[in-house]
């Protein structure tokens, strides 16, 4: 099978990383790809948002499945474009993707559903605004009702930044805070079977001790120790299949990745938020614990054919993933900048650990940064503790100036 993968983040570095392993993949594609992605698979340029510009690539390359990686694609209706040309995608329509697309959408979904979730208010006035800040009180929650690559968030306690965050949106939802721990569970469906992957849990916040501004995410790890064993059963016969079966039940069914961001509350499991793609940082370590071989799985998602696919089987390691992000990252980053030791690392840590690229591009024999989220360092272990262990040694050889990261990814899991 030839695949064409659509992105150019560390997630799609994941991705791709898995499907060159694949021995039922032929020739792996990546568009536009990075500088990482690029050891593993042909770039080719591609507007990401331009769905017939994708199929006719797609086309050209002659791919048996298209897996569009980020969110904006998905919501611009990338996949159906494929579709329509004939060929099987591994993605959302243009409507299901409105689950991520728009938080309005989704509340209405978990509401017909029946899914858990926090209380909430959809606003479009100052005085909506106003009266929801009012009625939940501290901490505030306040979402973006679109697409905001992970950053369109405030948790605060600070009325004026909660309200000033509500004003800057075109529509707003502010919600209840919930308490507890948050997990990530990702399912890969073909709009009827619902396939569970395993948990992780991101760090959200820029700084140590989840200390500082929201981010895109700067860490996750894989498996909770924490977790009840019941935990992913239980997620996915209260929320990740009655929003499945609602979605088709609509009209609007949903095949691909939902993501399912989850608070362990102390009233039970509480959904944050659904989006319509695989995560990141969490895929890096999801799929660096999946022993199934990644296409097929994809594809039997693409083609309807979930339910025949045997069951997945999982390494027992544990995997952590550290990002190194760039200066002033969330705000404006700073771009443009060499990276060094990236050899060091694949001499030295490989297989047990390697370096997923997320913001890069090259330049000659230069890999430089390109973006917020530069780096994503991922090792594997026979416990958290070791994975986080290789994960840090590995980092520690990357030269990158300015750089940031968190120090803290999976310490306390790891009994730290």
């Amino acid at each position: 099978m030839k695949v064409l993968v659509i992105g150019g983040g560390a997630r799609e570095h994941a991705l791709c990383r898995s499907l060159s392993l694949d021995p039922e993949v032929t020739a792996l594609y990546c568009a536009p790809g990075n500088a990482g992605i690029a050891e593993v698979a042909e770039l080719h340029p591609v507007d990401a948002l331009d769905g017939d510009a994708v199929a006719r690539l797609a086309a050209e390359l002659g791919a048996g499945l298209v897996v569009v990686g980020p969110e904006a694609p998905l919501v611009a209706g990338v996949a159906d474009a494929v579709r329509a040309a004939g060929i099987p995608c591994f993605g959302p329509s243009g409507e299901a993707a409105q689950l991520e697309g728009s938080k309005a959408f989704a509340k209405d979904v978990m509401a017909g559903a029946g899914v858990p979730t926090a209380r909430s208010y959809v606003c479009t006035t100052p005085a909506e605004i106003d009266e929801a800040l009012d009625a939940f009180g501290a901490p505030y929650v306040v979402k973006d009702d679109g697409l905001a690559a992970g950053k369109g968030v405030v948790v605060t306690d600070d009325l004026a930044a909660a309200r000033d965050h509500a004003l800057s949106c075109d529509r707003v939802v502010i919600e209840e805070f919930l308490d507890g721990p948050e997990v990530s569970l990702f399912a890969i469906t073909d709009g009827t079977t619902v396939l569970p992957l395993q948990p992780a849990q991101d760090f959200k916040r820029a700084l140590d001790g989840d200390e500082g501004p929201n981010t895109g995410g700067m860490g996750a790890y894989s498996p909770l120790p924490w977790a009840d064993p019941k935990l992913v059963d239980e997620v996915l016969d209260t929320v990740l299949q009655p929003t499945v079966d609602e979605l088709r039940r609509r009209g609007t069914p949903f095949s691909g990745l939902l993501y399912a961001g989850l608070a362990i509350t102390s009233r039970g499991v509480r959904v944050i938020e659904f989006n319509a793609r695989f995560g990141d940082p969490e895929t890096q370590v999801v799929l660096a614990r999946l022993r199934t071989p990644l296409a097929g799985v994809l594809l039997a998602s693409a083609n309807g054919t979930l339910d025949v696919l045997p069951p997945l089987t999982w390494r027992d390691d544990a995997a952590v993933t550290v990002v190194i992000a760039s200066h002033n990252y969330p705000g404006t980053p700073r771009t443009g900048d060499p990276i060094d030791g990236l050899a060091e690392v694949a001499a030295q840590d490989a297989p047990d650990a390697y370096v997923l690229h997320a913001g890069t591009r090259a330049e000659g024999d230069a890999v430089l940064s390109a973006g917020g989220r530069v780096l994503s360092v991922t090792a594997t272990g026979k416990d958290l503790a070791a994975a986080r262990e290789r994960a840090y040694t590995a980092l520690g050889r990357i030269r990158l100036d300015g750089s940031q990261h968190r120090t803290d990814i999976a310490l306390k899991a790891a009994g730290g």
